[in-house]
């Protein structure tokens, strides 16, 4: 049976597709096969035997949102957790996996919290009985923070917490010529654990983004500068005041996560605005769009919707919910639009996904059409269903 569903293919015909990685198409078809993307476009023959989803009047996208996605994420204690995976910690029967996915969220980064360095971010498709079948790419990123809420980490003082990362990282990089020294403990005490400092080593090494939450001007500048001592790849979050440096964070080639609804004034950024997503794409910034309530991730539309209203583009706003994250975390050649060969993660909608009043007619997940009603609503049907009891 699960060899026959995943040979099933499917046909998603006569709606609008945005491709993502090149101009919409009008009454098009989206030919899936074994999970992936077989052909799209507007002349695709559909073979004999596929199941046929008539998307007239529809449009069909992909989706990828940057997420929490756990309430195990923190591992309390220790404020540089390099060696911490959240991977494990994901509950795949979750509540809210189903919801979210109900409402056209495929993939999502599940980000640990924490104090200075938080641990490792890991992608996944919101579907699967096993964290195995859900994981996308595990790790896709270490999570540090240079916001106010790291400053404990620093003894209370920005400049603390900067140094107190430059300290772990030369600790890191002296750890990884001195092995064997460290073992015998024929070396000076380290700043954190011999796990931490080798899950540090693919970033030194350039092979695993850091992604740095900061929000204030200064902050993003000590991360910019972090990032070019080191030679990291680096990522920004949250990046509040980042539009008063667009040309900076540019020229650096860093990414840029950000929450468009964003816009109440904190120590941590007062000059937060809601046309942050326009001006550092403006700027020439590559711009992600992100939902950090885990609770709500299906909002990540609304943010998108929000970008628009502000300054972004509808197509700009679409490959910052799309093809940009998944860019930005090395899976683009996988995911975040759709063509032929790439993973089967469609979402049909009645209309514009970014309007309010739009719903969702179909979500695939490596070509698995999702229930698009929960087990507790099933069951509720159920029971209405029964004869009454006298």
């Amino acid at each position: 049976m699960i060899a026959f569903l995943l040979a099933q293919t499917i046909a998603i015909t006569g709606g609008t597709v945005y491709p993502v990685s090149g101009a919409k198409i009008e009454n098009a078809t989206v030919l899936i096969r074994d999970g992936r993307i077989a052909a799209v476009g507007a002349n695709v023959v559909v073979p004999a035997g596929a199941t046929r989803i008539d998307a007239s009047g529809k449009v069909g996208l992909r989706e990828i949102g940057n997420v929490d996605n756990t309430n195990e994420y923190t591992l309390r204690g220790n404020d540089v957790a390099a060696g911490f995976n959240v991977l494990e910690g994901i509950n795949p029967a979750s509540t809210l996996i189903a919801v979210n996915r109900m409402e056209g969220i495929t993939t999502t980064l599940a980000v640990p919290t924490g104090n200075l360095i938080w641990g490792q971010a890991v992608l996944i498709d919101l579907d699967g009985a096993t964290i195995e079948a859900m994981r996308v790419k595990a790790p896709a990123a270490m999570v540090a923070d240079l916001s106010e809420g790291s400053k404990s980490a620093g003894g209370g003082s920005r400049a603390g917490v900067a140094q107190r990362l430059r300290r772990v990282l030369d600790d890191a990089r002296e750890y990884a010529t001195r092995r064997a020294d460290y073992r015998r403990r024929q070396i000076q005490d380290l700043s954190a654990s011999a796990a931490d400092l080798e899950a540090l080593q693919p970033v030194l090494r350039g092979e695993l983004p850091l992604l740095v939450q900061a929000n204030r001007r200064s902050d993003i500048e000590t991360a910019l500068r972090i990032a070019k001592e080191y030679k990291l790849k680096l990522i920004l979050a949250g990046a509040a005041e980042g539009w008063m440096i667009p040309g900076e964070i540019a020229a650096a080639g860093v990414p840029v996560l950000v929450e468009p609804l964003d816009n109440i004034p904190s120590y941590d950024a007062l000059g937060i605005r809601y046309e942050n997503a326009a001006l550092l794409t403006k700027g020439g910034a590559k711009v992600a769009l992100m939902e950090t309530a885990t609770e709500n991730t299906r909002d990540l539309r609304q943010q998108a919707g929000n970008a628009v209203a502000n300054g972004m583009t509808w197509d700009q706003a679409l490959r910052a919910v799309t093809l940009t994250p998944a860019e930005v975390f090395g899976v683009g050649d996988r995911y975040g639009s759709l063509e032929a060969g790439k993973v089967a993660n469609v979402v049909v909608w009645t209309g514009d996904p970014f309007e309010f009043t739009t719903g969702v007619e179909h979500v695939f997940i490596r070509g698995r059409d999702i229930p698009l009603r929960s087990r507790q609503t099933e069951l509720l049907e159920r029971y209405r269903t029964l004869p009454p009891k006298y």
